[in-house]
């Protein structure tokens, strides 16, 4: 009993001599911090549906026009009301055809001091004539797909970045004078400048002087029912990593049916002037048929009567919005 008594003390004895031996690391690893899960908003696809069904109810948003007017300030009024600080840009800008148009970009920044942002765009006025449609070519159109369909989809993004801020601070813009571009009865001259006027002029005159962000998503006619978002080819040739983001995200999500790996031709739309003029990448998600049953190019409402709520489709909203969501909260 004595003899393992001793050992006993010979063995604790050499243990805290081992462990005097032990310098401490004066070094030591920072303590591993659990990456925060954000949870994404749910985005309510029947909120953006009534919201394009308010700009539609309003008449076409032809610039100039009382419907465009009484539009433009309910959207100021809404973006206020989901705790924006909202600035309008108002100038005349020249038309295809020499005359002068009223143009008012709206505005809208969430975290304005947040120097990190992301830049969310569509455009809200209307064609204002309907130069595709066999019939009443010279009429203006509703337009609930092409202008109110994204504005309606961002409306909803607005009112849920009210509730849960992401880490980013959000811009989101309405372009206005996108839609007044030369019509089909004349021929074409191959001059894009016709197009996006909004675009154009904030591209030149920033609501911030060196305004930049640190990428940009442009909806364009994304709540028909037929919908397919290809990856469009002047978001590809100008913001390659910024399609891949959008569309993986959408992926990941399960709307694979609705955003597809094709590549369209190259288009001018005011993602062209924001990306060239202000050196934002951005990646415009727009209905463009590539392949498949319907001939290429936009969908059969294009600049037609049948651009109107009947198209609407809340299924095709949801994924678009809440790929939209995803993008900005997961950045």
């Amino acid at each position: 009993m004595k003899d393992k008594l001793v050992l006993l003390g010979l063995f604790l004895g050499l243990f805290f001599v081992a462990c005097d031996d032990v310098e401490e690391d004066p070094n030591p690893p920072s303590p591993v911090v659990p990456k925060t899960t954000v949870i994404t908003p749910d985005f309510d696809a029947q909120m953006a549906y009534d919201f394009i069904q308010k700009q539609v109810d309003f008449g076409p948003r032809v610039p100039g026009s009382q419907a465009h007017r009484d539009c433009g300030n309910w959207l100021v009024e809404q973006l206020k009301a989901y705790g924006a600080e909202v600035l309008t840009q108002e100038a005349q800008v020249m038309a295809y055809d020499g005359t002068y148009l009223p143009m008012k970009n709206i505005i809208a920044q969430y975290q304005p001091d947040n120097k990190r942002r992301i830049l969310l765009y569509a455009h809200w006025d209307t064609r204002p004539f309907a130069d595709k449609d066999s019939v009443r070519t010279k009429e203006p159109i509703d337009g609930a797909n092409d202008g109110g369909s994204g504005v309606g989809v961002l409306l909803e993004v607005a009112r849920q970045i009210q509730q849960k801020q992401p880490d980013y601070g959000i811009d989101i813009i309405f372009f206005d004078t996108e839609d007044y571009g030369r019509p089909e009865w004349l021929p074409a001259d191959g001059d894009p400048s016709d197009w996006c006027l909004g675009s154009q002029y904030w591209a030149r005159n920033r609501h911030k002087p060196n305004y930049r962000a640190k990428f940009g998503v442009l909806l364009d006619m994304v709540g028909a029912k037929d919908a397919v978002f290809n990856r469009e080819g002047t978001s590809v040739a100008l913001a390659p990593g910024v399609v891949d983001k959008v569309w993986k995200t959408a992926q990941t999500l399960g709307y694979d049916t609705l955003f597809v790996d094709e590549v369209t031709g190259q288009t001018i739309d005011d993602n062209y002037f924001v990306n060239m003029g202000a050196g934002i990448p951005s990646a415009n998600i727009v209905h463009y048929h590539v392949s498949g049953p319907r001939p290429m190019g936009y969908g059969f409402f294009h600049h037609t009567h049948a651009d109107n709520m009947s198209i609407i489709d809340t299924t095709v909203l949801k994924a678009v919005g809440q790929t939209v969501m995803e993008v900005i909260y997961q950045e």
